[in-house]
């Protein structure tokens, strides 16, 4: 995988993340303050070392880590709508008068 490619996984996931961090703010809590935060995707081995490679090159001495193993990613939706209904008024319809 190239190096743009595993750049834009990481885009996506931090993403993600974000929203999982808005849900979740217990965990972002337990986030020591000043902490370099590196995101471990289990589900993929090739940018979870990636990750573990650009971590390391770009910690601070003595920053403390915070690694996040994400288990898995569920499927993309378009909507967070869960159940919707649908009402029609319209005069054209036949017994509407």
């Amino acid at each position: 995988m190239s190096e743009r490619e595993l750049i834009e996984k990481n885009m996506n996931l931090n993403i993600e993340f974000s929203k999982y961090i808005f849900e979740h703010p217990e965990l972002e809590d337990k986030i020591p303050k000043g902490s370099q935060v590196v995101l471990l995707p289990e589900y993929d081995k090739e940018l979870y070392e990636y990750n573990l490679m650009i971590a390391e090159k770009q910690r601070e001495r003595e920053q403390p880590v915070a690694y996040i193993k994400i288990k898995k990613l569920l499927s993309p939706r378009l909507s967070r709508v869960s159940k919707a209904e649908l009402e029609v008024n319209d005069p054209a319809l036949p017994g509407r008068a």
